[in-house]
């Protein structure tokens, strides 16, 4: 059945992605804009615009009107992230949370809440054990899912890229700067990956079918060496000084503490959202995808 959902972070890496497969699928979409740009492109997917900045919820959500799910993707990404992220949590509980039922939120966490142990495969029953800069956001995960007057779910998106970004976007520039290409930690290192066109996927399916409460992790491939990731772009590119491996340390003190997730050794498993949802990723080769020389088609 078709909803009108309110997007927050609808320009962003993996918002756009997810306005286009809502799109696609008839949904109606009221987008945030924080800009004209923003809002020129968003009013081009056909999305209603409701112009604001995310850290004053109180300025703009009288303006949203009914929805049936609010779809939160947005992040500030400066020092003032966890306070900005509250105050948005609050706001929509409060002004969402007042009827009943109260629309669907989707709330998005990350594979990095789960900490790093190689060792053992992260699932949904996995203990939360998130990197310091990251701590507020299962606090925020808890506050939805405790909620009586919202119905929370929460996707936890792996490392998510496409063949000209995403997360592999510091390795692109390292390539097209003629290498060598930088990794962080150690080349142990070993990465959860999905494409930004199957988690878009996901975050539809968890809108239209996951659990109330639920956590659903969107990993298409659940362990990828970071090392061979960097050797595929490496080899697209034709560079011979392939890969440098950097310090955490320098690229915390380069980044922020939110960087040391780029060090974590995880192995994770997309089972749940694959078997509960239907959710089929269909690219399944990083490897491949990144280091042709033309596409795949």
């Amino acid at each position: 059945m078709a909803m009108r959902i309110l997007v927050l972070g609808g320009t962003g890496y993996i918002g756009a992605a997810v306005v286009a497969e809502f799109k696609a699928h008839g949904h109606a979409v009221v987008a945030l804009a924080r800009s004209a740009a923003a809002a020129t492109r968003l009013e081009r997917q056909g999305c209603t615009i409701v112009r604001g900045d995310m850290r004053q919820p109180a300025a703009w959500l009288p303006r949203v009107g009914a929805v049936g799910a609010v779809v939160h993707t947005a992040a500030t990404f400066d020092s003032e992230m966890a306070a900005a992220d509250r105050r948005l949590v609050d706001s929509l509980l409060e002004h969402f949370g007042r009827g009943a039922p109260g629309p669907r939120i989707l709330y998005t966490g990350g594979v990095w809440l789960y900490g790093a142990d190689g060792a053992e495969v992260i699932n949904e029953t996995s203990p939360f054990e998130p990197l310091r800069d990251f701590a507020w956001m299962v606090e925020h995960r808890n506050l939805l899912v405790a909620s009586a007057g919202v119905d929370a779910v929460i996707v936890h998106p792996a490392m998510v890229y496409d063949r000209d970004g995403g997360v592999i976007s510091m390795f692109l520039e390292d390539a097209r700067a003629g290498g060598p290409i930088r990794i962080v930690g150690t080349e142990g290192v070993r990465w959860p990956m999905v494409h930004r066109d199957d988690l878009a996927v996901l975050y539809r399916l968890a809108l239209e079918r996951g659990r109330a409460g639920h956590d659903y992790l969107g990993v298409a491939e659940p362990a990828v060496a970071v090392v061979d990731i960097a050797r595929s772009i490496a080899g697209r590119f034709g560079l011979t000084n392939d890969v440098a491996v950097r310090s955490t340390a320098e690229f915390v003190r380069e980044k922020g503490g939110w960087a040391a997730g780029y060090a974590l050794d995880q192995q994770v498993s997309g089972a749940k959202a694959q078997g509960e949802l239907g959710w089929r990723p269909r690219r399944r080769d990083i490897l491949r995808e990144v280091g042709a020389a033309e596409a795949p088609g």
